[in-house]
């Protein structure tokens, strides 16, 4: 059999057979399961939308702590204009104080609840199981209804954030980060 000219680079070479221990070192053999010797297909980092997901609900906890600042400025602010003599004959005022003050504080430890939420359920991404999924599922879906029904302008940002974490946790990726065995 002829290879042609020897010494042409562009043409066929003949093949020379391999000799174990000559050349490239042999490879390690292959795991199974992978390092540590873990399960199949089980990731072994967070993927990017559950950490987004994750970012979210922190970001939702913080706009939850300015709603608390604001909750917590017009509970103090009525208590003391309550008893203002200029705004005694001030109907819309006095309809509006009417209201208890104690019912704004109320509203206000609802807000801050609901932001601690936020934020645990967040930090339990790491560490919970499918629990912790569903749960941050029903968060996303509560709280993007909330935003949109009550609180329309303000609770936009709230509404496309919970909508956006129901999607990323809700996802494949996010199934087989929150059911993937913990040791």
């Amino acid at each position: 059999m002829s290879f042609g000219d020897p010494n042409n680079p562009y043409g066929q070479q003949p093949q020379q057979p391999a000799q174990p221990g000559y050349g490239y070192p042999q490879a390690p053999p292959v795991q199974p399961y992978g390092p540590g010797g873990g399960y199949p297909g089980a990731p072994l980092e967070m993927p990017g939308g559950v950490k987004a997901a994750r970012v979210m609900l922190f970001v939702i906890g913080g706009l939850q702590v300015i709603g608390v600042i604001i909750g917590a400025m017009i509970a103090l602010g009525v208590a003391a204009a309550k008893d203002d003599p200029t705004l005694k004959d001030d109907i819309q005022f006095q309809q509006f104080a009417d209201m208890s003050v104690g019912v704004i504080w109320f509203v206000t430890l609802l807000i801050l609840a609901w932001g601690v939420f936020a934020v645990v359920l967040g930090a339990k991404f790491g560490s919970g199981g499918n629990g912790i999924r569903i749960t941050a599922l029903v968060f996303g879906i509560i709280t993007a209804v909330l935003g949109v029904y009550p609180f329309v302008l303000v609770g936009l940002a709230h509404t496309v954030l919970a909508i956006l974490v129901a999607v990323f946790v809700g996802k494949s990726d996010g199934a087989a980060w929150f059911s993937r065995p913990r040791h």
